[in-house]
């Protein structure tokens, strides 16, 4: 790590500090050229590969809007849709992996989902489980049914 203020390559840590929830960790460091100290921060990026095989980073907002598309309409209040989105994303980042695909993260969804709203989960998992017909909505309704 380079000095911020001299440039020097050679700096030494000092201090070493987890941060939220330990996905990050805060280093304190003093430059051993000038003796200056700074302060770093470290976290590590969970990357999601798209259907079309790109990265991005994740992003737990994305699956709070998918939650709202899917509850639209329906008697489920703002607060839980955020406890989920919270709830998976933690779920995700607890599995200590480095990449995770798209459809991985609308799987992981369907389950909280089923337990909140049972139209919001038809309406989410004909996306994620790519439902062609009528019989598969059928089908996963009958399921819904049978498991209550």
């Amino acid at each position: 790590m380079r000095c911020p203020f001299c440039q020097f390559p050679c700096t030494k840590v000092v201090d070493t500090r987890d941060n939220d929830k330990g996905t990050s960790v805060r280093r304190r460091r003093v430059c051993q050229r000038c003796r200056r100290k700074f302060t770093t921060v470290e976290s590590t990026q969970l990357l999601v590969c798209k259907k079309n095989g790109c990265f991005e980073p994740f992003n737990e907002g994305k699956i709070a809007n998918g939650l709202i598309k899917a509850c639209k309409g329906r008697p489920v209040a703002y607060k839980e849709v955020l406890r989920i989105a919270q709830e998976v994303g933690d779920r995700i980042r607890s599995t200590g992996t480095g990449q995770i695909s798209s459809r991985d993260i609308g799987l992981a969804v369907l389950e909280p989902l089923k337990r909140l709203d049972g139209v919001a989960y038809l309406r989410f998992a004909s996306v994620y489980e790519n439902f062609d017909s009528p019989e598969d909505f059928k089908r996963a309704a009958i399921e819904l049914k049978n498991a209550k």
